[in-house]
Parts: C-alpha cells; sequence; structure tokens
C-alpha cells in the first residue's frame, strides 16, 4: 500500500533511459537492459581490458560489465552515477556482474576488493566515491572483504585530466598511497573503477598496492571506453 502511494507521487524511472519502471521491473528497463552492450570479456576470456595495462602493469585478470560510447545508455548510468546522485547505480551494477564473476573460476580466489578512492575535497563535494556500492555488491558477490581504508587518492585531479598529465604525475609524484598495507599482504586483490579508458588511474594504483608482499592484482570496471 505505502509503496503504492510512493510510486504514484514519485514514479520509480529506469535510470539508463529515464522511461517509468513497469511493475516488474527494478532500476533499469527489461528493454536497456537487453540495449545496453554487455562485453561478456569475462566468460570468453577476452583480453581487451588487460591489453590496455600490458607492459605497464602486472595483472591476473580483467574485465569490463559495458563498453562506454558518448551519447549512450551507457554514459547516461555513469553520468546519472556521478553527476546526478544516483549511486544505487553502483548497487545495481555491482549486483549485475558479482552475479557474473561468481561463476568464473579466475575470480573465485579475490580475497578482497578495493574501489578506486576520490580525493577528500572531491569526496566532500560529491558526498559519495560512485564506485563504492560497486565494490561492495562485487565482493558481497565473490564472499571477499571490501577494503576502502587501503587506498588512498593524495593529488587532487580534474576529471578531464589527460593521459599524459596523469603519467607525468605517475613519474614525479605519487596520485595514491597506500593505509595498513599490510591487510593486502598474500591476497588476491580485485581493483574497481567506473571506466577505464588510457588505464592511467589504475595503472597509478596498481604501482602503489604492488608495494605489499605477495599481492596480486586483478581489475574489474563499470565499462570501457
Amino acid at each position: 500500500m505505502l509503496k503504492n502511494l510512493v510510486n504514484l507521487f514519485f514514479p520509480e524511472v529506469c535510470y539508463a533511459c529515464q522511461n517509468l519502471l513497469n511493475d516488474n521491473e527494478a532500476s533499469i528497463c527489461t528493454t536497456c537492459r537487453h540495449d545496453l552492450p554487455i562485453t561478456n570479456f569475462h566468460f570468453n576470456n577476452d583480453d581487451t581490458v588487460k591489453k590496455v595495462l600490458y607492459g605497464r602493469a602486472k595483472i591476473e585478470h580483467a574485465t569490463a560489465l559495458f563498453r562506454f560510447q558518448k551519447k549512450s545508455l551507457v554514459q547516461q548510468l555513469i553520468h546519472g552515477l556521478k553527476y546526478k546522485g544516483y549511486e544505487n547505480i553502483g548497487f545495481v551494477l555491482g549486483n549485475w556482474l558479482g552475479g557474473e564473476l561468481k561463476q568464473i573460476k579466475a575470480y573465485q580466489t579475490i580475497d578482497a576488493v578495493i574501489p578506486v578512492p576520490l580525493h577528500k575535497n572531491k569526496l566532500k563535494k560529491r558526498g559519495y566515491n560512485q564506485v563504492t556500492k560497486f565494490a561492495e555488491q562485487l565482493a558481497l558477490a565473490l564472499n571477499a572483504e571490501c577494503y576502502q581504508n587501503v587506498l588512498v587518492k593524495i593529488t587532487n585531479t580534474k576529471s578531464q585530466t589527460t593521459k599524459e598529465r596523469i603519467l607525468r604525475w605517475n613519474e614525479n609524484q605519487q596520485l595514491f598511497a597506500t593505509k595498513n598495507i599490510t591487510q593486502i599482504k598474500n591476497k588476491h586483490i580485485l581493483l574497481v573503477d567506473d571506466i577505464i579508458t588510457t588505464g592511467a588511474t589504475i595503472e597509478a594504483c596498481i604501482n602503489v598496492l604492488t608495494k605489499a608482499e605477495n599481492v596480486k592484482i586483478s581489475v574489474a570496471t563499470m565499462a570501457i571506453a
């Protein structure tokens, strides 16, 4: 009864297309679920994401849920997640990808999931890290820990920062630092982010995480551009 009243005055809409959801739909409508460009990298043993980091960072496995293109449904989802306060999108996508990864033997050895952090200034402005709920749901699906106190962003970069600038920062100063790094000793870590493009941010994170003894890193993102 209460839910019906809420839906009457505040009807639920699809996070991707913004159309009204049917009673049997949740968060993303059936049409968009069929239209979203799923990669299936993890099902097909596809190294597309891993190749982005070839020669720059050692990783065990890597995947992305969607392919990202401008003016697409995926862009709508990521934009809503980051800039419109639709934090629950991270929950939905984490639940989606987590349900798939738990079927894959390569990801069943994950001990902990670590989200790429925001700088404290950006976190304060946005109010949440858009990757946190994504990471938490992946950890839940994989029966792993979710460590949010190991990786810290210490340099505040703009969203539009170019690959060259990030790489220069990687060479001259650290973008990220670690705390409580002994937590990940001898563990297989799944590092997660929203979008991988050049791989520079993921590379910067791996550079500091691999200072831990005998740590293995895999990567999962919501999308690959």
